[in-house]
């Protein structure tokens, strides 16, 4: 992978990261008001249950992927970026366009796909 291939990766990296940092405070604000609602009666609880596992499922989600970008920082430093980490062939760059995080190439995703469900 070239320099600037790099250097634009990097930028869709920390920009990823950067709105999923805000995404997550977004999401433990929201949840800390539905704790503070008073609830008068069983639709309003229902309501604020459904809110609550939404928004509980968001964050879990996004914590997710800043941790794969976390890697994917790692995988930069250590000179792995881009590389599967299966099969060991460059990942294409158009998935990388796609998702910059991404730690297999589209072969191999497909098997740790199938293998996790």
């Amino acid at each position: 992978m070239r320099d600037s291939e790099l250097e634009h990766f990097i930028g869709l990296l920390n920009e990823r990261k950067e709105q999923i940092i805000k995404n997550i405070s977004s999401v433990e604000s929201e949840l800390n008001m539905l704790k503070e609602l008073e609830l008068n009666d069983e639709g309003d609880f229902a309501s604020a249950s459904n809110d609550n596992m939404v928004e509980n499922a968001i964050g879990v989600q996004q914590t997710a992927e800043l941790r794969e970008i976390e890697a994917a920082f790692l995988r930069i430093d250590e000179g792995a970026y881009g590389v599967c980490d299966m099969c060991e062939e460059d990942i294409g760059v158009q998935r990388l366009k796609v998702k910059p995080h991404a730690k297999y190439c589209i072969d191999c995703r497909e098997i740790a796909e199938k293998n996790n469900a």
